[in-house]
């Protein structure tokens, strides 16, 4: 046995326990350590709670069309610092078409006998038959809306995150997109491997608003990870030799862009030195003709030997939900740096058009896309710092900051330093505002 802040790591089972008292004083422990550990932001969450409990009509009601209503969403305690996990979470639970694919899943049958009382389902992902993971993300989810408490503690979540994603383990600071693309990756494989008796692409194929023509498959049969967030990349790769070129279709789940180096010096919006660095700017960094390094030779099978070649991606098939990771994080020789360039962003009608290998097969709406949700890292460093998210529900944008949720305005999100976007693509008789 390990003991360790809060838990019990059991060798011979590889399982982990919750190891508090009755109070809960270990988690109170937990959490008074997050906010030394994030001291820059202490004073500001000490101010926002503050807030909350002295003017209850600001924070929990608003005034609709002459009536007051309630704010029903809810926070996500942070179980030390898990931050990272709870912005992912809040911002995929405003994916509307996504979260409620999850909410209207049948509840997972519980077990009888000696393990009466635990929830049971095959994980392909880890081989073992008293987890779920797709089980727990349900119930979370469905805790998020509700209005019925104030903060929901997602342990049995991070439970199953520790047993099937083992860099997750303990209770260090993690990179949100990784932990989306290893969530995404599991829910997917997990969702492949059936549920009761009956497989989860056949609840899906009965969905009639994810057709099979938007389905992407990666790893295997499609499932509604594939169907909203897949998309389709197309490599092209030319040798400056002889002229052969190379055409590879590769499966994508989000997109990660670089800043451009000639805009990582800026830091605000306002800052005067030289123009402010777009969405526009990273999408066409990623997506024009490059000329490979020679550490990147491309092995021509023409010439039968590596040689210099250029190389330019195009999009072969937008997703439902475009993911777009802004590489904030970088490897020096020691260290891992942070590049903190504020990057504009449209909140409404990114036009993603131009980037499409055939823009002229898309209908007049199919290439835009509206802003659902942003992640931010807010700190120097990868390991260190605090994540949070804004997302919209109902027409009105919110702050997830873990427990605390507070209405904002549009223009409090468009001054984030996002890490993390998701845009929703346009249903048809939208506005006509693009980027």
């Amino acid at each position: 046995i390990e003991n360790g802040p809060g838990y019990k790591r059991l060798y011979r089972c590889d399982d982990f326990v919750v190891n508090d008292t009755k109070l809960g004083l270990v988690q109170k422990v937990r959490e008074h350590l997050q906010n030394l550990e994030n001291s820059a932001f202490t004073a500001d969450r000490h101010r926002k709670r503050k807030l909350l409990e002295n003017s209850t009509l600001n924070s929990k009601l608003l005034k609709v069309n002459g009536s007051t209503t309630a704010i029903c969403a809810t926070g996500l305690r942070n179980l030390g610092n898990t931050c990272f996990m709870n912005a992912i979470l809040q911002s995929l639970s405003n994916i509307e078409q996504f979260c409620c694919y999850f909410k209207e899943l049948p509840a997972v049958e519980l077990r009888n006998g000696k393990t009466a009382g635990r929830r049971t389902y095959h994980t392909r992902s880890q081989g073992d038959n008293n987890v779920s993971l797709v089980e727990e993300f349900r119930k979370t989810l469905c805790a998020l809306w509700q209005g019925s408490q104030t903060a929901f503690s997602p342990e049995s979540l991070f439970y199953v995150v520790w047993k099937i994603m083992p860099n997750f383990r303990g209770y260090q600071q993690q990179d949100a997109h990784e932990f989306m693309r290893y969530l995404l990756d599991h829910l997917h494989l997990e969702l492949q491997g059936g549920f009761n008796g009956v497989s989860r692409s056949a609840i899906l194929q009965e969905n009639s608003t994810l057709s099979a023509s938007n389905k992407c498959c990666i790893n295997g049969a499609s499932t509604v990870v594939t169907a909203i967030f897949g998309g389709i990349l197309q490599n092209e790769v030319n040798c400056l030799i002889c002229g052969t070129e190379s055409r590879k279709f590769d499966p994508f789940l989000d997109l990660s862009l670089d800043i451009p180096s000639q805009f990582r010096s800026k830091r605000s919006k306002n800052q005067e030195n030289g123009p402010v660095c777009s969405l526009r700017d990273c999408l066409r960094s990623f997506t024009d003709l490059e000329e490979l390094d020679e550490t990147e030779l491309y092995m021509c099978h023409k010439c039968k030997k590596k040689q210099k070649s250029t190389k330019k991606f195009w999009i072969q098939k937008l997703p439902k939900v475009l993911c777009l990771h802004l590489k904030r994080f970088h490897w020096t020789a020691y260290l891992r740096n942070k590049v903190d360039t504020y990057v504009e962003f449209p909140l409404r009608g990114l036009d993603m058009k131009c980037y499409l290998l055939e823009p002229e097969n898309s209908g007049p709406e199919s290439c835009l896309y509206d802003l659902a949700a942003v992640v931010v890292h807010h700190g120097s460093g990868v390991g260190s710092g605090h994540y949070t998210a804004y997302a919209t529900h109902e027409g009105r944008w919110f702050h997830f900051n873990d427990s605390t949720v507070t209405l904002t305005d549009e223009e409090t999100v468009v001054k984030a330093k996002a890490y993390i976007l998701f845009y929703v693509e346009r249903q048809a008789k939208a506005g006509s505002d693009k980027l």
